[in-house]
């Protein structure tokens, strides 16, 4: 998978992350290695299968659209949504790639659109976007102006995902790595903006991710941190001894006021909550390109205001805060 990222790896030499470069190679390398991932040699296939047809036509600002049908054959078009298929589930989006209209488990257009109006400026700032899956929000930053947008996820497939998106956009400033934030190196502060949208309540030590993502900033950076949250005055805390909506890696939950607090003590400035959300039965569920249980089965079916486990339905806050 080096191969993809030469653009990227040229374009670090002579900017503020040059000190990643030492590292990061190899760990694309180690990141996407078939001999972790059994499955990934079949993504990669379906990848490479695409058929070679660069599009000047998309959109990214509005919405992710690659291509219009007209620009491709039919069996063209029946290739690539035989290729888009084999990575079947698809969570974050939707996008619409030629003829084929992915549509994932998240409406991640929602969320984007809730948050962007109170972000600073995207234009002209490198930005990091930690936990990013597929990168539907990277390249909905590269819409928004950003001069260039690194995700990371650790999950080969979503990698390959974004990969057979960009097959068709071009070298484009935007790409997603196959790491996790522990790859970043320590106190880089070379990002304008941060990301870190539904990876906070996964971490078993929230302080400790807080910390890592201001070592990503530069100074007078910003934060944007998506969690789960629950009502609650400072302080207050859920901490799932089981599941939470089916999930086992869900570690803690706060409240808004106590996550504020959290940022502070970490020596953030100035966190202040700009979205608060209940996550919707039509904001996340089953599609025909994610055909695996989503929301509904994770909500107690007499009583939607609750969990499965009886816990108090996920709500997700957005905190911005600056370095």
């Amino acid at each position: 998978m080096i191969q993809y990222y030469q653009e990227l790896l040229q374009a670090l030499k002579d900017s503020a992350l040059a000190p990643w470069l030492e590292l990061l190679p190899q760990q694309i390398e180690h990141g996407m290695s078939p001999t972790r991932f059994g499955d990934l040699p079949g993504w990669r296939q379906a990848l490479e299968a695409l058929p070679d047809i660069p599009s000047q036509d998309y959109e990214l600002s509005s919405e992710v659209r690659i291509g219009r049908p007209g620009d491709c054959s039919d069996q063209q078009l029946q290739l690539i949504d035989d290729c888009l298929r084999a990575l079947i589930p698809w969570r974050k989006g939707p996008y619409q790639v030629f003829n084929s209209h992915i549509d994932t488990e998240w409406r991640s257009d929602w969320k984007w659109d809730r948050v962007l109006p109170h972000l600073a400026p995207l234009k002209g700032r490198t930005i990091l976007d930690v936990g990013c899956g597929n990168g539907y929000h990277c390249l909905r930053m590269l819409g928004a102006g950003a001069s260039r947008v690194i995700g990371i996820d650790p999950s080969p497939r979503f990698v390959v995902q974004f990969y057979m998106l960009k097959h068709f956009l071009g070298q484009l400033p935007v790409d997603v790595l196959p790491v996790g934030i522990e790859a970043v190196p320590k106190n880089l502060q070379a990002f304008d903006t941060t990301f870190s949208m539904g990876v906070l309540y996964h971490r078993r030590s929230p302080l400790d991710h807080l910390k890592e993502l201001k070592e990503t900033l530069r100074p007078g950076g910003q934060l944007v941190l998506e969690t789960l949250v629950v009502d609650g005055e400072l302080g207050h805390c859920l901490v799932p001894e089981g599941r939470y909506a089916m999930m086992n890696n869900v570690w803690f939950l706060p409240s808004c006021a106590t996550l504020a607090s959290w940022l502070r003590k970490c020596g953030f400035k100035n966190p202040r909550l700009v979205d608060l959300n209940e996550t919707s039965l039509e904001e996340q569920r089953q599609t025909d390109w994610m055909k695996f249980h989503s929301l509904k089965e994770f909500l107690d079916p007499e009583d939607n205001s609750l969990t499965a486990e009886g816990h108090p339905a996920p709500k997700r806050a957005v905190l911005v805060a600056e370095t």
